[in-house]
């Protein structure tokens, strides 16, 4: 088992921030890229963003709801709209476990995100329903059983275990963040490996959640028919774009379903969420493990 060096505070923030960059800076149809904005946001607004979160999500006196709320916060105040409501939530307790596990041989970094999610409070839940309604994402609705417009009189897991049918990102807090630590970062491993570089590996991992997942923000705003409707043309595009001995051979394809899905107005926001906490997780093992993250 490699020995998780103990990362400080800056090391953490450089990662978060890279993590948000190389999110955006990536191909991903449907989502704001280099390639191409949408939904009346910009890269400039995704890494502005950024630029404020970074240190509050790695800010050790912190607890998680307060990270997450400040995040979000600075968030609106910066770019006047909500660009990073999932990956902070995300982000949050992947780095409070990151920072718990520093220098520890023994115990698994699951493990310690476990520990994390297991002792939040209910004032994490209360601020973290706060931050919710205060980025207001789309399609955001009422809940017979711990409705996010009302105060929660539960705890934070509670609440996500109630969500995670309909809310990808829930599901993550109830699994110990099972689908970032597979297929989000096999997806990247196997694609880094095969490509020589994590730019395309990035897209493969953001394809292969949306093709496998019908993404929770698409089924919030249009209905769970469209978002079926949505991964399965993903899956075709996915398809594709694998079998490319040379990813950049796929640039048309994923230029078509990026101008079709934008022409709808469609963001698979939960998927690139997903995708990007994926990234800090390799990012994290690539830096902190030897590359070789402890994640079964």
């Amino acid at each position: 088992m490699s020995r998780i060096l103990s990362p400080s505070q800056t090391d953490l923030e450089e990662l978060v921030l890279a993590s948000f960059s190389q999110e955006v800076n990536a191909l991903k149809p449907g989502n704001v890229s280099r390639y191409s904005d949408g939904h009346e946001m910009t890269v400039q607004d995704f890494m502005s963003s950024a630029e404020q979160v970074s240190p509050l999500l790695c800010n050790r006196t912190l607890s998680l709801g307060e990270r997450v709320l400040l995040s979000v916060e600075k968030t609106i105040a910066a770019v006047n709209c909500n660009t990073n409501l999932g990956m902070i939530l995300l982000f949050a307790p992947i780095v409070m476990a990151a920072e718990q596990a520093s220098g520890d041989n023994n115990t698994n970094s699951r493990e310690k995100l476990e520990i994390v999610l297991k002792n939040s409070t209910l004032n994490d839940a209360q601020m973290i329903f706060e931050a919710i309604r205060k980025a207001n994402p789309g399609g955001l609705g009422h809940s017979d059983q711990f409705d996010v417009h009302l105060d929660p009189q539960c705890s934070l897991l509670a609440a996500m275990e109630a969500a995670k049918e309909r809310d990808n990102i829930a599901k993550q807090y109830v699994t110990s963040f099972s689908d970032i630590f597979t297929l989000g970062l096999d997806s990247l491993r196997g694609f880094t490996e095969r490509w020589n570089g994590v730019e395309w590996a990035i897209v493969a991992c953001y394809l292969n959640f949306l093709s496998t997942q019908t993404d929770s923000h698409i089924g919030r705003k249009f209905g769970n028919k469209l978002a079926e409707q949505v991964k399965t043309r993903a899956k075709k595009v996915f398809d594709l774009f694998k079998n490319n001995k040379n990813p950049e051979d796929a640039f048309p394809i994923l230029l078509e379903f990026d101008r079709e899905l934008k022409s709808e107005n469609i963001n698979p926001g939960t998927t690139a969420d997903l995708t990007a906490a994926s990234i800090l997780v390799f990012m994290l093992g690539e830096k902190f493990a030897g590359g070789q993250l402890n994640v079964v």
